[in-house]
């Protein structure tokens, strides 16, 4: 089995990570088998959504310290195409987790277990976020002398109440699904056998919607963080024109009218 596996749900994509005997802790054929999938999900006008977990008992451990940091820091030479390419491009793994890439559709993460350093990063990049109970979430680097590179330190600050974030980031210490959902930070928290299921149930509900209007939305609203509201309201009618344009703006009204399930192309 493939240490990144990728699978067509209709127009649901769904990436797993498979090492669950290293607690799917990035090795670096994982960073870069994983910044391909999310380059295919851009790239590929058939996938409307996308859902990411991991196998066995943890979501993602971050990165491997054994294998993918010795490579980042220089301590290690590379032996072969995967260690290669991630020493030729570092950016393979900051895209792995999201931080430099933006695939321009919702992501949802269906953490099935401990999402801690870069497995932390990896669920800030995302849109949604269902969990299961008692899972473990935060950012360790700095008990390792490393720094959270993968947007941890900006995101996770923009997404909980400072104070909040400011301790994890310091202390390394770990937050539960349960009390992270208070926080807003996750969506949903269910039992284990829940947990894909139910991500897979929010993504097929979004994939039935517009895309091109999903797309948009999404852009919207993530470009209006930080922005003024006047600022953020001209960037919205900027990026709403092309949808009023659409064909799939005329086919929802029309199936509306004809009582009927509209039929949406993203075009």
């Amino acid at each position: 089995m493939s240490l990144v596996s990728f699978e067509l749900v209709g127009y649901v994509a769904v990436i797993r990570l498979n090492r669950p005997e290293k607690y799917n802790s990035l090795n670096p054929e994982m960073a870069v088998r994983l910044a391909q999938a999310w380059e295919r999900i851009k790239a590929d006008n058939d996938i409307r959504v996308a859902v990411i977990t991991g196998t066995g008992k943890a979501f993602c451990a971050g990165g491997d310290l054994g294998t993918l940091i010795p490579i980042l820091n220089g301590s290690k030479k590379p032996v072969d195409e995967w260690e290669k390419a991630l020493s030729d491009d570092r950016t393979l793994l900051t895209k792995a987790l999201l931080r430099d890439i933006d695939v321009g559709k919702p992501v949802i993460a269906a953490i099935n277990g401990d999402a801690v350093a870069g497995g932390m990063e990896l669920v800030l990049g995302t849109d949604i976020r269902v969990a299961v109970k008692g899972a473990r979430l935060g950012l360790q680097e700095v008990k390792h002398g490393v720094f959270p590179g993968g947007g941890g330190s900006v995101r996770l600050p923009a997404q909980l109440p400072q104070p909040i974030a400011l301790e994890m980031l310091t202390t390394g210490s770990l937050m539960s699904s349960d009390k992270l959902a208070s926080y807003g930070l996750i969506n949903h928290v269910v039992d284990t056998d829940e947990v894909i299921d139910r991500a897979i149930k929010i993504a097929v509900s979004i994939a039935e919607n517009a895309p091109l209007a999903v797309q948009a939305v999404r852009k919207s609203a993530r470009e209006s963080i930080g922005n003024d509201e006047q600022t953020a309201l001209k960037r919205e009618t900027d990026i709403s024109k092309p949808i009023w344009r659409s064909d799939d703006a005329k086919e929802g009204p029309r199936a509306f009218l004809e009582k009927r399930a509209p039929t949406f192309f993203g075009r």
